[in-house]
């Protein structure tokens, strides 16, 4: 089962979302404003949105096995994929019906009634939004992060629809409604570019940011003992889980206990640096010739020297071969 501090949150953005889609449908059917309906629409989205992600949770949530050794989660990756696509697709439906209702424009009624229940239903996106948000980048939950964004972007895009059906209300301009749907449809089309180029990145095995890939080498640097060094350092993400790899040059006078003693040090100082991380030591004789041609992520490393390998490099050298 999913970790119930992931699971409730999504389940809450599912009741909101089937209320919040009852509220917006009902201000659209009271005033004909196709900004309404466009939020209704956004609504449709959110439900199925929050649906894949609780499930994609219970997935991720499941151990390890023969056919996924590395775990299940990145489904949440593809989730977020799934929803920024969903997201895409809503904000053409709208722009598609604000284009016609630009062309073809018709009278809105009942737009105090209408303000009233978008303003209920943008009260509630904006607390589960908020609470998704602050849960998913606290257990570092791409989907919690993914629907949190979602909802946030439904608040923002509500509020102009508001704003929009507001000024309708005051000047009797109503081309004002369509021209702010298809304001809500670019914004919305943002969020969802960015969800699927974050999902991408997710599933190519985007390294981590540089800045924890800094603290990972600190932790590593803060354990080198005379006579060694290491070098290719390799980071990914999938869902809440960091994986860290890399090579540990030792000399080869050093005992496999010892050497081994040297990389648990290390993989214990990476994770309580950052939480959540899994990390392989790869150990080799800094002697031999071979450790130090045995990945092509070394010549990466040389044309970027960041690793303390390129700026103070080892006491031992490799031998040359005889």
């Amino acid at each position: 089962m999913a970790d119930r501090d992931l699971r409730n949150p999504i389940l809450l953005s599912i009741l909101a979302a089937v209320l919040t889609l009852g509220l917006k449908f009902g201000a659209y059917f009271l005033t004909g404003s196709v900004g309404l309906l466009s939020d209704a629409a956004e609504s449709v989205v959110n439900l199925l949105a929050s649906t894949t992600a609780f499930f994609s949770l219970l997935y991720a949530a499941r151990p390890v096995d023969e056919s996924h050794t590395y775990g299940h989660e990145k489904i949440e990756f593809f989730s977020s994929g799934v929803e920024g696509t969903l997201i895409c697709f809503a904000a053409a439906g709208i722009a598609w019906y604000a284009i016609r209702r630009l062309l073809w424009p018709e009278p809105l009624e009942d737009l105090g009634i209408g303000l009233a229940l978008g303003v209920v239903a943008s009260a509630i996106n904006l607390a589960v939004g908020r609470l998704l948000l602050r849960v998913g980048k606290a257990r570092h939950s791409i989907v919690l992060e993914a629907d949190g964004q979602h909802l946030m972007t439904d608040v923002w895009t509500s509020a102009a629809v508001l704003v929009g059906i507001g000024l309708v209300w005051l000047t009797r301009i109503d081309v004002l409604d369509p021209i702010c749907a298809l304001l809500m449809s670019a914004n919305i089309v943002w969020t969802g570019f960015g969800l699927v180029r974050r999902s991408f990145d997710g599933l190519m095995d985007h390294a981590l940011p540089a800045d924890e890939q800094a603290t990972a080498r600190s932790a590593i640097e803060a354990q080198l003992q005379t006579g060694m060094t290491y070098h290719a350092l390799r980071t990914r993400r999938a869902g809440g889980r960091r994986f860290i790899d890399f090579h540990l040059l030792v000399p080869g006078a050093l005992s496999v206990k010892q050497a081994h003693e040297v990389g648990t040090r290390m993989e214990v100082a990476i994770a309580r640096a950052l939480s959540g991380a899994e990390v392989t030591v790869h150990i080799e004789p800094i002697e031999e010739r071979a450790a130090w041609e045995d990945s092509a992520l070394l010549s990466v490393e040389q044309a970027a020297p960041i690793a303390k390998l390129q700026s103070d490099p080892p006491q031992a050298t490799p031998r040359e071969d005889s």
